[in-house]
């Protein structure tokens, strides 16, 4: 492949929900397995230009200059760059955050400062491999190359970044209403690897419980354009990993509040509904946005306007993030 550095790179990648595990157990040599989905609403959006040394502004500078570093120097990438963060996602709300930066941050050195001596170019998994992202899931790192709604094998033996397997375009008439805690954030860094050691033994019988709902109902759901079979076998799966993970973050939602207001948005027949990641963001899977725009009226009338709880209507994004060398427009343009 020829790769051409440029002199400035724009990079904007999509925010992803983590809708679920499939296999904690890992008794077949690969554990995990994830599903997510990725929407618009919240992205994370930079520019990199050549510069001397390293430097960064903007919201999340301080983390954005760490994976520069980290990646120029696991790349032997010489040169430096300037790094300016014109939006980013929330951090530690379950939409992926560091996730999308560090590729974000990674793509855009690779593009800019062009490949290391060896001529090699790396691929997104790669990146997020060097700067410490995909332990768990590829769910980032798809959303980053693909977007759409994503499916990933899990971890296995060779500790890679589990490879997608499974990517459908994401219907464009649904929607998700976010439920935002705003008093809250999920687990993440030490915690979230203490809290993964404490959980028990995850039964074979849920697993393949999890395993047929994806394969034999979410799946078709999918591609015939159905949402009760999606929301549905959605719902269920989130409640199923979320009542394992009650133990370690006080119950089957780790926050109160969205908790509460999934449990009545489900009374109403909104089944698909669960915690991204680690939360403490909730959602529900609504047919429209007539839907949507409805259900959030009347959350905000049941729970009232003193709730933590904020509220975002999204779409799916079925696009990977949009990475654009200004140097290869110019020539293409020429």
């Amino acid at each position: 492949m020829i790769h051409c550095p440029s002199a400035r790179v724009d990079v904007t990648a999509a925010a992803r929900l983590h809708l679920g595990f499939l296999d904690l157990n890992g008794g077949l040599g690969r554990q995990f397995g994830s599903l997510g989905l990725t929407i618009d609403g919240f992205a994370t959006r930079l520019t990199a230009e050549r510069a001397d040394g390293f430097s960064a502004e903007g919201m999340d500078a301080e983390r954005a200059l760490g994976y520069a570093r980290t990646f120029a120097a696991a790349r032997g990438l010489t040169g430096g760059a300037r790094l300016q963060l014109h939006e980013t996602i929330p951090d530690h709300a379950g939409l992926g955050s560091g996730t999308q930066l560090a590729l974000a941050v990674g793509t855009a050195l690779e593009r800019l400062l062009g490949p290391a001596a060896d001529g090699e170019v790396w691929d997104s998994r790669t990146i997020a491999q060097a700067l410490g992202r995909g332990q768990r899931s590829g769910i980032g790192v798809g959303a980053f190359d693909q977007g759409g709604f994503l499916v990933d094998c899990g971890r296995g033996a060779l500790q890679q970044v589990p490879p997608v397997v499974m990517r459908f375009p994401f219907p464009a008439d649904w929607r998700v209403l976010l439920l935002l805690d705003q008093c809250g954030s999920g687990l993440h860094g030490e915690p979230e690897a203490r809290a993964f050691d404490a959980l028990p033994v995850f039964p074979d019988a849920t697993v393949g419980s999890l395993c047929r709902l994806l394969l034999m109902q979410l799946v078709p759901g999918l591609i015939e354009g159905r949402l009760p079979p999606v929301a549905d076998a959605i719902g269920q799966i989130q409640r199923a990993v979320g009542s394992h993970f009650a133990p370690v973050q006080g119950g089957c939602f780790a926050s109160p509040a969205v908790s509460a207001a999934l449990d009545w948005a489900a009374e109403r027949g909104f089944v698909g509904s669960g915690q991204s990641s680690w939360g403490p963001t909730g959602f529900v899977l609504v047919a429209d946005l007539d839907q949507a725009r409805w259900l959030e009226l009347n959350l905000k009338a049941r729970f009232g306007a003193l709730s933590a709880l904020r509220y975002r209507v999204v779409a799916g994004h079925n696009q990977g993030a949009a990475v654009d060398p200004a140097t290869r427009r110019a020539m293409r343009e020429s």
